[in-house]
């Protein structure tokens, strides 16, 4: 199936760039960023669900710190880094 996407002028200068350092097709490098993207994408949200769902875990398990601990505990440690 083809999918037409129409680009600003500068994102195609990128890619047309792109493609031609690589000596690749334009379609074949725009195929492979999009391919990159969406998995990066897939894998950043099934990881923020992992990660929510081990807070949720650990809340349930009375595993948790107030916010003033916490808050505290950045305080101290950012003010150390400046």
């Amino acid at each position: 199936m083809a999918i037409v996407v129409t680009l600003i002028p500068e994102l195609e200068a990128l890619l047309l760039d792109k493609a031609a350092r690589q000596g690749q097709d334009v379609n074949l490098v725009a195929s492979e960023l999009l391919s990159s993207v969406l998995e990066w994408e897939k894998q950043d949200l099934e990881e923020a669900i992992k990660v929510i769902q081990q807070g949720l875990d650990d809340f349930e398990a009375g595993q948790f710190r107030s916010f003033q601990n916490f808050a505290e505990e950045q305080r101290s440690k950012y003010s150390e880094s400046i």
